[in-house]
């Protein structure tokens, strides 16, 4: 009894010694977290410092698109409409930036979603950026993939109109990812356009065709199955590894004189596969796979064009003579501004 009455009398004075230290213990949790965010802060503004890539600012008005998500769902609402900085018809060419660069989709893309982080970053560098929806109709969310000779010979319109534009004496850089990297090379090399292009970069290009890890040679063991993909998605048939575009493509030299080539993989493809088939194994060309680059960069084929690292190597293949290494502290990142 007498233990009891002095747990009961002493209740209290525990509870009051105990309420401080809860109070110390929560005021340091709060303090830790604070701490922690703060780290983390100031580690992602000096990445960003490091690199002189920033949001943006006066000097880049265009607002990017920082994620291949955000760029779908942004383009749902209009799938005709091109992303920031793309298709300023009031660009002026510079000393700096001679060529415009045409933005070529991969299969499924439109503009939007396929280039809302690079294209307004070239514009924001002072690029003039153009592009076109490779389809009939604009307002269908699913583009390119109508038969690749239908879109390259768009892309052909476009690049006249720019020279047009811009004077008789203008060239044009082609920048492609997937299916847009195997139409630059046919605009250059089938469609006899290499005296009007002075630089090709693809990223993820199926230069050579594509397996789809294996599904299309499976596909051709099928009776049938080759039809349907015809006609389901024209832009596929041709990609496939025995197509008679890739067979044009790549019947001689794929590479024309005068003209830069730059073509870049990740080791992580899974669709445009086997995944060195990107490379162009011919003199003068810069194969780049972005794992030399940063080599823990795991960006598959979808993402490369709202990859930091793939957007330091077009940047660098398009302004050699200003050429940086890629930050590798972005390659986890969602896509941010870069100065060429």
């Amino acid at each position: 009894m007498l233990v009891c009455a002095y747990i009961r009398s002493n209740r209290m004075r525990w509870r009051n010694l105990r309420s401080p230290l809860s109070v110390i213990e929560k005021r340091n949790n709060t303090m830790a977290r604070a701490f922690l965010r703060a780290g983390i802060a100031a580690l992602i503004t000096s990445v960003l410092a490091l690199s002189g890539n920033s949001t943006a600012t006066a000097d880049n008005q265009y607002q990017i698109i920082s994620t291949f998500t955000a760029g779908v769902l942004a383009a749902v609402s209009n799938p005709a409409a091109p992303p920031a900085g793309v298709n300023n018809n009031d660009c002026k060419l510079t000393a700096a930036h001679p060529r415009p660069v045409v933005l070529i989709q991969g299969t499924f893309g439109a503009m939007k979603d396929n280039w809302g982080a690079l294209g307004p970053i070239l514009a924001n560098n002072g690029y003039c950026v153009f592009s076109v929806a490779l389809t009939s109709n604009p307002s269908n969310l699913v583009q390119t993939v109508q038969p690749l000779p239908t879109s390259a010979n768009q892309v052909k319109a476009l690049v006249d109109q720019l020279i047009t534009k811009y004077g008789p004496e203008t060239k044009v850089d082609l920048v492609g990812h997937s299916q847009g990297g195997l139409i630059a090379l046919y605009v250059t090399k089938v469609l006899n356009y290499a005296s009007k292009v002075g630089t090709v970069v693809g990223m993820g290009a199926t230069t050579h065709g594509s397996t789809i890890s294996g599904l299309a040679t499976l596909a051709a063991l099928i009776p049938g199955a080759g039809e349907l993909l015809e006609a389901a998605c024209p832009a596929c048939a041709d990609q496939t590894t025995d197509s008679t575009v890739v067979k044009v493509v790549n019947n001689g030299p794929v590479t024309k004189p005068g003209v830069s080539y730059t073509m870049i993989g990740t080791k992580y493809d899974l669709l445009s596969t086997p995944a060195s088939a990107t490379f162009i194994n011919e003199a003068g060309v810069n194969n780049k796979w972005v794992q030399d680059a940063c080599g823990l960069d795991l960006v598959d084929h979808g993402r490369l064009p709202y990859n930091n690292t793939t957007i330091r190597l077009v940047l660098n293949a398009l302004s050699p003579s200003t050429a940086k290494n890629a930050n590798c502290g972005l390659a986890w990142l969602p896509a941010v501004q870069q100065s060429s």
